[in-house]
C-alpha cells in the first residue's frame, strides 16, 4: 500500500486529499503521479473506477500552482467524452485544487455558451471540455490553445465508440508539440494505439489492472426468460426490482429509446425511476444524477453514457436489462457496484436472440454467473397476446408502440371506399364548358386512382379515345406549316450570316403597317407566296 504522501506532492496538495478522506493510492496514482510530476507523457491502462481521475487531477494542481493564465489562452486541457464525465472532473478539480488559486472552467454542450465564454475571457488556468463545445468555441474565435502546457485525454476508448477520433486529433494538432500529455484508457485497441503514437513522446506505460476484469465483490446473476418480446422483458425487469432489496440501483439498456420506454414502465408500475440518456437536456441530466447521489432517486434507468467514469458511490444493484453488444461495457456497468471493497449485486436478463453476446461476454469474465428462476411469471401468456399492428412489432424488436407513447389501442381505421368513389365520380354529370377536354383529363386521373373497371368505363373508352385523338390533331396543323416555311429560312440564313460578319446586325422583322415585332400581327404576305425548290 503506498501513502500519498509518498508521491512526491506538495503540503498544499496533500492536505486537500486528506480532507477527501483518502489517505492510501490506488495502483494506478501511485504509478502516475510521480511520473506525471517529472513531466513525463503517461499512457495509462486502468478500468473505471480505479482512481484515475485523482491520477492526472492531482499532479496537474502542483504543476501549474506556479504561473498564471491569459485571457482565453488556458494553460492545461482535460478532454472527457461525456458531459457527466467532464462535470465529475470539474467536481474532482475544485477539491483538489482549493488551497491554490487556480482557476477553471468547464465546456459542455447544454449549457450557457456566454457564461463560458465570460471565463474564458478571465483567463482560466484549466478547460475542461467535451470535444464537440470546445472546437464550437475555438471556431468562433473565443480562445487559443497554443499556451496548453499539460493536456489529459480521459476515457479515450470511449471516445473511438462515439466518434471523436477525429477531433481529438484536430486539438492534439492545435496545441504545442511541447506539451506534455496524460493519456487515459480502459483499452488499447489499434486505432487508439496509433493516436498514441503519433501524439505521445516517448510516454510510460502504466497498466494497473487488466481491462476486463469484474470485481470479487458482484455477484453476477442471469436471468433466462424464454422469448424477446419486450414486454416480457419489462416484466421481468420489474419482477427483479421488487424481489430485492434495492438501495439504489441503475438499470442499463442498449438504445437510449429504450431508456424511456422501460424508465416510464418502472414509473407506472410504482418504481422510483428516471431516464438519463444523450439526447435529454443537460439541465435535467444533472438534475437526475444529482438525485440519485443524493438518494432522491431510487432507480436510474441508462445508456452506455453512464456507464463510464461516474463516480456514484453506493450503488447496491445493476440490472442489464439487455445484454451489452459489446462484452467491455458489461465489465464497466457493472462496475458501478461493488466499489470500494462494498458488495453489490449485477442482473442480466437473457434472451433467445441474445446467445452470441452472452458468449461474448462470459468468454471475457471468465466467470460463471448464477442462475436465477423467476417463478410465477406465464412468459408463454406475454407472448401470446395479439398486437395490433399483426405481428409486424415482431420484427423491429416487438416495440409496444401504445405503451411507448403513454396512449391506449387506437381504433382501427376503416378502409377507404375506393369503388364507390370511383363509381360516383364517373357517373356525376359533366359542366357543359368542360365537355370537350374533360374525357382525355378523366382517362388520366382513372389512371392514376387504379379503380376496378366497370362495364360502363369499357363502353366510354371508344369515345374518350376519340376525343383524345381530335384534341392532339387540332394544334398540329400550325407545325406542319410551319415545317414548310424552313426552306426559306433555310435560304435566307446565308444573307443574315454575311450581314454579321460584315460588322451589320440584321434587323428584326416588322409586321406591315404598325411597325410591331414579327409575331404580334398577322403573317406578311411575302411570307405567305409559295415557294418553289430546285432539284
Amino acid at each position: 500500500m503506498t501513502e500519498f504522501s509518498q508521491l512526491g506532492l506538495s503540503p498544499t496538495t496533500l492536505q486537500a486529499v486528506a480532507d477527501t478522506g483518502y489517505t492510501t493510492a490506488t495502483p494506478i496514482q501511485a504509478a502516475a503521479i510521480p511520473v506525471a510530476l517529472a513531466g513525463r507523457d503517461v499512457l495509462g491502462i486502468a478500468q473505471t473506477g480505479t482512481g484515475k481521475t485523482a491520477a492526472f487531477t492531482l499532479p496537474m494542481v502542483d504543476r501549474l500552482a506556479s504561473g498564471r493564465a491569459k485571457a482565453r489562452m488556458p494553460r492545461a486541457l482535460v478532454l472527457a467524452p461525456t458531459r457527466e464525465l467532464a462535470d465529475q472532473v470539474a467536481e474532482s478539480f475544485a477539491k483538489y485544487a482549493k488551497g491554490t488559486k487556480l482557476t477553471w472552467a468547464l465546456l459542455i454542450g447544454g449549457v450557457s455558451m456566454g457564461d463560458q465564454v465570460a471565463l474564458l475571457n478571465k483567463g482560466v488556468d484549466v478547460l475542461i471540455a467535451t470535444p464537440g463545445r470546445l472546437l464550437d468555441l475555438f471556431e468562433r474565435g473565443k480562445m487559443l490553445l497554443t499556451g496548453v502546457e499539460l493536456m489529459v485525454v480521459d476515457e479515450a476508448d470511449r471516445m473511438l465508440d462515439m466518434g471523436f477520433i477525429p477531433d481529438i486529433e484536430r486539438i492534439f494538432k492545435l496545441t504545442p508539440p511541447r506539451r506534455q500529455t496524460l493519456f487515459f484508457s480502459a483499452t488499447m485497441p489499434p486505432e487508439i494505439t496509433r493516436l498514441t503514437t503519433q501524439f505521445l513522446k516517448d510516454p510510460t506505460r502504466i497498466e494497473a489492472s487488466r481491462p476486463a476484469m469484474t470485481a470479487d465483490t458482484i455477484t453476477q446473476y442471469i436471468v433466462r426468460i424464454p422469448t424477446s418480446d419486450p414486454k416480457a422483458k419489462r416484466t421481468a425487469l420489474r419482477a427483479l426490482v421488487g424481489r430485492e432489496d434495492v438501495k439504489n440501483g441503475i438499470v442499463f439498456c442498449n438504445r437510449k429509446s429504450e431508456v424511456d420506454i422501460v424508465a416510464k414502465s418502472l414509473k407506472t408500475h410504482g418504481f422510483d425511476a428516471a431516464p438519463i440518456h444523450g439526447d435529454l437536456d443537460q439541465s435535467l441530466r444533472m438534475k437526475t444524477l444529482a438525485d440519485f447521489r443524493a438518494g432522491a432517486l431510487k432507480i436510474l434507468v441508462a445508456s452506455d453514457v453512464a456507464a463510464r467514469g461516474l463516480d456514484i458511490p453506493d450503488v447496491s444493484h445493476v440490472f442489464n436489462y439487455d445484454v451489452s453488444h459489446h462484452a467491455d461495457d458489461y465489465v464497466h456497468r457493472i462496475g458501478r457496484t461493488g466499489r470500494a471493497g462494498k458488495t453489490g449485486q449485477a442482473f442480466m436478463i437473457v434472451t433467445p436472440s441474445d446467445d452470441k453476446s452472452l458468449d461474448k461476454v462470459l468468454k471475457l469474465i471468465k466467470k460463471d454467473p448464477v442462475e436465477l428462476a423467476l417463478d410465477g411469471i406465464d412468459f408463454a401468456a406475454i407472448k401470446d397476446q395479439p398486437r395490433r399492428d399483426g405481428g409486424r412489432g415482431d420484427k423491429r424488436g416487438g416495440r409496444d408502440r401504445g405503451e411507448r407513447s403513454g396512449r391506449g389501442p387506437r381504433e382501427p381505421r376503416a378502409e377507404a371506399p375506393v369503388v364507390e368513389d370511383v363509381a360516383a365520380v364517373e357517373t356525376a354529370p359533366l359542366p357543359a364548358a368542360e365537355s370537350d377536354a374533360a374525357p382525355a383529363r378523366r382517362s388520366r386521373s382513372r389512371r392514376s386512382t387504379k379503380p376496378v373497371e366497370t362495364p360502363a368505363v369499357v363502353e366510354a373508352a371508344p369515345v374518350e379515345a376519340a376525343a383524345v385523338v381530335a384534341e392532339e390533331a387540332a394544334p398540329r396543323a400550325p407545325r406542319r406549316e410551319r415545317n414548310e416555311r424552313r426552306p426559306e429560312r433555310q435560304e435566307r440564313a446565308p444573307e443574315r450570316q454575311a450581314d454579321n460578319r460584315g460588322g451589320r446586325q440584321a434587323e428584326e422583322p416588322r409586321a406591315a403597317g404598325n411597325g410591331r415585332p414579327f409575331g404580334e400581327a398577322e403573317v406578311p404576305a411575302f411570307l405567305r407566296r409559295p415557294v418553289s425548290i430546285k432539284g
